[in-house]
């Protein structure tokens, strides 16, 4: 048995020693690579998992918020009033006011939405200038065409915070975008205004399984794209054509898009190749995009865009699947290989795409990248080098539905299934921002 197992061991380090120079040429990230915690005992029982960054030894996951029916998304307002926004999959917003939850949720339009699987209220965005105008924005999937039962769409609609009360929100409802889906799953979902203050819509390739329509490839579709639309512009209504593609566009296109004006590409797209975009987020420091694709049947990746790109990225899917070809039939050009990835290996199924640290409540954690996995609980650190590197911080029992971020840049972990939302804390370290040394620059 005990001959078995080492030798079992030994196969997993020869694999990744082959891994490991395949994706790196420097000896030393490669040994990080290989012995990611310094244990070779990890090694054995950890082969083909991320590898790399260190985090601070007393790094502790906080439960805060309990009782919560599948939350998916954390959000804050940037009203500086200090709540968080808790977004559950079946048509609530509920609200922590930083001590206990209301008891009347802030929004309520679960008639409306059709939840289950993969669907659902999917994503929460706040204008940027909500202290003023009290907009924010929905990104949830409705039937339709209750008569078919395979057309469902995802709606992108604003709301507004009532006017009497600031922890209750209007139930008027402005439509701003819809979208057809082919089937009930692969939504996408996440939404996020971005550094430019224009809103972002992560589209998945429409579902089944391999992206059967080719949606992610074809720019004349919405599906399987990174969307970016300018919500405070001019409107746009009824059906586009091929210069807007939306079938509701009450929105309008930014003029630097990367498709506008190309004749032969849907306007509103930012970047395309995505199977399922399900969680984005903007460094909130650095303005980069990292966005976690779902992956199809082996590989999990993380995605980047630099904070200068101009858009028009192609991020490869159906062609690839994370580094590997998946189904080239029809494929061309360059491709957008991703900064991380890791393989369905060990329980592992789908990515949980997460935030940029950027809190003043962790010593040592500023601007590491962190992310899950939904199936095993897993949380990775990642930090970038000549190469980005990764390494397991903790093995938990969430189903890591969400990452979230309040107005101070502390990131939330939400579990879909326990329904809880908890938060990183280091009881030993309180300022990372330069306080103690009398450098402010970080403040």
């Amino acid at each position: 048995m005990k001959a078995d197992f080492l030798m079992a061991g030994v196969i997993c380090v020869l694999e990744r020693v082959i891994e490991c120079r395949k994706f790196f040429a420097l000896e030393s990230v490669m040994w990080r690579c290989l012995f990611p915690v310094g244990s070779f005992l990890v090694v054995l029982l950890g082969c083909a998992g991320p590898v790399g960054a260190v985090p601070p030894d007393d790094l502790v996951l906080t439960p805060l918020i309990s009782g919560l029916s599948s939350p998916v998304a954390v959000r804050h307002a940037g009203d500086a009033s200090g709540r968080l926004f808790i977004v559950e999959q079946g048509g609530v917003i509920r609200i922590w006011d930083g001590s206990a939850m209301l008891p009347t949720p802030f929004l309520n339009i679960s008639s409306a939405v059709l939840s289950g699987g993969e669907r659902g209220l999917l994503g929460l965005a706040f204008h940027p200038d909500y202290s003023n105008n009290g907009f924010f924005y929905v990104n949830y999937t409705y039937d339709f065409d209750a008569t078919s039962g395979v057309d469902d769409r995802t709606r992108i609609a604003r709301y507004s915070v009532s006017a009497g009360n600031s922890d209750i929100a209007d139930l008027a409802e402005t439509v701003i975008l819809e979208i057809d889906q082919d089937f009930s799953n692969h939504n996408g979902g996440d939404i996020h205004f971005g550094p430019d203050g224009y809103l972002y819509i992560g589209m998945g390739d429409g579902g089944s399984g391999g992206d059967p329509n080719n949606r992610a490839q074809d720019r004349t579709q919405l599906l399987g794209k990174m969307l970016r639309i300018d919500v405070d512009g001019a409107t746009r209504k009824g059906r586009g054509v091929i210069t807007g593609c939306g079938l509701e566009a009450n929105y309008s296109i930014p003029s630097d898009n990367p498709f506008i004006g190309d004749g032969s590409a849907c306007d509103e797209i930012w970047a395309y190749g995505m199977r399922n975009p399900w969680r984005f987020s903007f460094d909130r420091r650095t303005g980069e995009l990292f966005i976690g694709d779902v992956g199809q049947n082996m590989w999990e990746e993380i995605d980047h865009q630099p904070a200068s790109s101009p858009g028009g990225e192609n991020y490869g899917w159906r062609c690839y699947e994370g580094t590997h070809e998946y189904n080239t039939a029809g494929c061309s050009g360059s491709y957008v290989d991703p900064i991380l990835e890791y393989q369905h290996l060990n329980g592992r199924c789908s990515v949980t795409g997460g935030y940029a640290y950027r809190g003043h409540g962790i010593a040592g954690l500023d601007g590491t990248y962190i992310y899950g996995e939904y199936c095993t609980g897993e949380i990775w650190f990642a930090t970038p080098g000549a190469v980005w590197s990764s390494v397991l911080w903790a093995d938990t029992n969430l189903g890591i539905s969400s990452f979230g971020e309040d107005e101070d840049g502390e990131v939330y972990v939400a579990d879909l299934f326990g329904g809880t939302v908890s938060r990183f804390e280091s009881p030993s370290t309180i300022f990372v921002d330069g306080f103690e040394s009398g450098n402010t620059s970080g403040w």
